[in-house]
């Protein structure tokens, strides 16, 4: 049965977020692993009713014309044609982002079709083991088995709930879609950290949050492109250290882009050095320390 055509505040109780701040959020993630599948026309199309999904936050019942129209003003007048809009539509409904429900007047003739966005679906947990519940048995001998055996599983895993403080939030609200558990967000932070401090801007946390949050998007993206990455906490550590050089360079004073070469000490004796700011090859250089004894600036 289709529902009846009305004014939007009457379906408020499709929406399915909180916020807008809530559904922006969730926009953010379909479109760091879905951008790919639009086209140019399609992508603009999509944006744009996502704007004309703010007032209830993911619920939108515009007419195709008025959002054409909007389209066509914003680009002056080169817009996007009305069989664009519908391959979006059609795409966005396949790829799970949108459910689309049908409207109709009260005379029965059909209206605009209430378009009632999705949220990010969250990512699955690693498949657990299933654990063998012990029987009950006189064997006191295979009962003391099987409880030794039960001490010895592995701790239940924290989702990202129980994430440290010291994470922050923005960094949480996105890791969570694609590694929930606790331990794992924040061995990212944990990078995070790490290269912040490597390029002395670990006191700029806003700029190091917004550069953490840009290369974990696009490791997604790579994820998704490409089955090649085997340590993906690596290859993120790798994007957010060239982002992270180049804004280091560009806080520098001009003709300012030294950097003081890292001097280790091997143990045969063997002097190191490894310029971290203009060397590319960090993983063969590392490679060559094994454990050193002494090590400095």
């Amino acid at each position: 049965m289709n529902l009846k055509s009305g004014r939007i505040e009457g379906f408020k109780q499709y929406s399915q977020f909180t916020s807008l701040k809530e559904f922006n959020t969730h926009m953010e993630m379909w479109l760091t692993v879905k951008k790919g599948d639009f086209s140019k026309g399609e992508l603009v199309a999509l944006k744009r009713l996502v704007r004309f999904s703010a007032k209830i936050p993911g619920v939108s019942n515009a007419k195709i014309g008025t959002i054409l129209k909007a389209i066509n003003e914003d680009y002056k007048g080169n817009g996007i044609s009305r069989s664009t809009f519908k391959r979006m539509i059609i795409k966005a409904k396949e790829l799970g982002i949108l459910t689309i429900h049908e409207t109709e007047r009260k005379n029965g003739s059909q209206s605009s079709n209430l378009y009632c966005f999705n949220r990010f679906p969250k990512s699955e947990p690693p498949n657990a083991k299933k654990l063998n519940h012990p029987k009950e048995t006189n064997n006191l001998l295979k009962t003391n088995n099987q409880k030794s055996s039960k001490r010895n599983e592995a701790p239940i895993e924290l989702d990202h709930s129980f994430v440290s403080d010291k994470v922050p939030q923005a960094f949480v609200q996105l890791v969570k879609y694609f590694f929930s558990d606790a331990k794992t967000i924040e061995e990212y932070w944990h990078m995070v950290q790490i290269a912040a401090f490597r390029f002395e801007c670990n006191q700029q946390i806003e700029d190091v949050l917004s550069i953490a949050i840009q290369s974990f998007k696009q490791l997604i993206r790579k994820l998704k492109s490409t089955k090649q990455i085997v340590k993906p906490i690596a290859f993120f550590y790798g994007i957010l250290t060239n982002k992270l050089r180049e804004f280091y360079l560009n806080q520098l004073p001009e003709n300012r882009h030294e950097s003081k070469p890292m001097c280790y000490v091997l143990e045969n004796g063997e002097v190191l050095y490894y310029d971290w700011l203009h060397t590319d090859s960090e993983v063969s250089v590392m490679a060559r320390i094994q454990g050193d004894s002494t090590y400095g600036y």
